[in-house]
């Protein structure tokens, strides 16, 4: 990356680094979309199962990640301030800190798993296919962490294409893994959808294995000697990072949490039918979603570098440019949504009450969707900043206080019944986005501020 003038040329360094980001998130969660599919063309019951058991992990990942995202953050700055020195240091020990977070989900797991499955009104099949579908996926946690630090080193550096390439070298493997586990090909047994959780842990191998191989590779990288030039684990660097990424993992554990609970309170409050008609539309308006997500990571690269080189209003530039691309894609993406609702359900089941209850999730999708684009692209501007701390907060408020709460009283005690927990999502996300923009323009005044006293002291 390098520090550039014109619009003109920060729009384009944007674009650079955004559209493998887009590519690579979208690859990610075309992984996620075969589980499902698949899932779902065994039976009604294994689509729940998959649905139940990704809505528990999926908190659980994005939180962790979110964590290791301050990896992002630092190294971005560092670049920008030319402390390259530090980088190497910084990814070791995020790789320490990854495995310690692996070891403690997967003991929190042992213990929680049943008991929390226990306790909701599931079927004895889909209860069964849930449990087994984590147990599967649990054997990939370790390398998905590992390799989610060597992401963020890239992606700080600017180099997005090169997880762009691991991922689409990736993607085929999955789609092979869970046609074999799924289905029983290929020699191996067919598990239905809790073979979707074996082949997903194996893509995490594969991942591990294609990122470190690219440390050695790539000759931008390479010199860094991650993997080579190893050091011991240290408390003082684990706490920079975890100052940084606890606020970033609890905002986005919050903000995909709703998510997961809305889920399981459809399994608690209504049918069968009604949970894989809800995954239908989680599923393919997460997979839209992952546009505006890619923008607010590449926000995070751009504005931390910027931020770090003292160019305030290159990163104001570049936050107004991906705020209103967020909410401009998604609002194009809206239109599609609306007019071809009953043909992306069909996609997944061929089940007709499935399919109608999915196109009445996605017409209030619409709505959320742009909510969602704006807070997520705020986000991503505040993370460059390096100020999670505030967001955090509003992140709970807006999702927790206000969003679950509404949505579990509109389907409770309204006729919305299972639509009025999506309108909670979306009171969630909009007060979100609120919060999020006032914070933004409260840590500009304040980074202003404190540019101009440098300037002054200097003199």
């Amino acid at each position: 990356m390098k520090h550039v003038e014109t619009r003109k040329e920060k729009l384009q360094l944007f674009i650079r680094i955004l559209w493998p980001i887009m590519i690579t998130q979208v690859g990610m969660f075309a992984m996620n979309l075969v589980d499902t599919i698949m899932s779902g063309r065994v039976g009604t019951d294994d689509l729940a199962g998959v649905a139940i058991g990704s809505s528990l992990w999926m908190p659980i990942f994005t939180g962790i990640n979110g964590i290791l995202l301050a990896v992002t953050t630092i190294v971005a700055q560092l670049i920008g301030s030319g402390r390259r020195d530090r980088i190497s240091e910084t990814v070791t020990q995020g790789l320490y800190l990854s495995m310690v977070l692996a070891f403690l989900v997967v003991i929190s797991g042992i213990f929680l798993l049943e008991p929390i499955l226990s306790i909701m009104n599931l079927t004895e099949a889909v209860n069964h296919i849930s449990f087994h579908y984590l147990i599967g996926l649990s054997f990939g946690i370790v390398p998905l962490f590992l390799a989610s630090v060597l992401r963020n080193f890239f992606d700080g550096q600017g180099f997005t294409r090169i997880t762009m390439i691991i991922i689409l070298l990736a993607v085929p493997f999955n789609v092979f893994l869970n046609y074999g586990f799924i289905f029983g090909n290929f020699g191996l047994p067919a598990l239905g959808g809790i073979g979707a959780g074996y082949a997903t842990a194996v893509t995490y191998w594969i991942i591990l294995v294609f990122s470190i191989w690219m440390t050695f590779k790539v000759s931008a990288i390479k010199h860094y000697k991650i993997f080579v030039k190893w050091m011991k684990p240290s408390w003082t660097t684990w706490k920079e990072q975890l100052s940084i990424g606890i606020p970033i993992g609890l905002s986005i554990f919050f903000e995909a949490s709703i998510f997961s609970v809305v889920t399981l309170l459809m399994g608690i409050l209504f049918t069968t039918v009604t949970i894989a008609a809800h995954q239908i539309a989680l599923s393919f308006t997460s997979l839209i979603f992952m546009i505006p997500l890619s923008i607010s990571m590449a926000l995070t690269i751009v504005v931390g570098f910027s931020v770090g080189g003292g160019k305030l209003e290159a990163a104001k530039q570049y936050g107004r440019l991906g705020v209103l691309g967020g909410i401009g894609f998604l609002a194009v993406g809206a239109v599609f949504l609306y007019f071809f609702r009953e043909q992306i359900a069909y996609i997944y089941t061929e089940d007709r009450e499935v399919v109608l209850m999915a196109g009445q999730f996605f017409i209030i999708a619409i709505i959320y969707q742009l909510s969602d684009a704006a807070q997520a692209s705020l986000q991503g501007v505040l993370r460059g900043y390096k100020d999670v701390k505030i967001p955090f907060i509003i992140a709970f408020t807006s999702y927790w206080i206000i969003g679950i709460p509404a949505g579990y009283y509109l389907a409770a005690y309204t006729r919305l019944e299972p639509f009025g927990l999506w309108v909670g999502i979306t009171l969630g996300l909009t007060f979100a986005a609120i919060g999020f923009q006032i914070r933004l323009q409260i840590v500009q005044r304040r980074a202003e501020l404190e540019i101009a006293k440098k300037t002054l002291s200097s003199k």
